[in-house]
């Protein structure tokens, strides 16, 4: 299951240069995975200082 980023995102960006795959985009201020790329390896998750990423 692909991981989301949800609401708290405060835009930082940290999890983007994580993720090991490049599924993680900026999109309007916030950030995206997308779930087709996503390897729900986590690393963006252990990275987000708000905790808005969520499997």
């Amino acid at each position: 299951m692909a991981f989301k980023i949800g609401g708290e995102c405060i835009g930082c960006g940290s999890c983007a240069a994580q993720c090991p795959v490049d599924a993680i985009k900026e999109n309007g201020g916030v950030y995206v995975i997308d779930e087709n790329v996503c390897i729900s390896c986590g690393s963006c998750a252990a990275q987000c200082p708000v905790e808005a990423i969520k499997e």
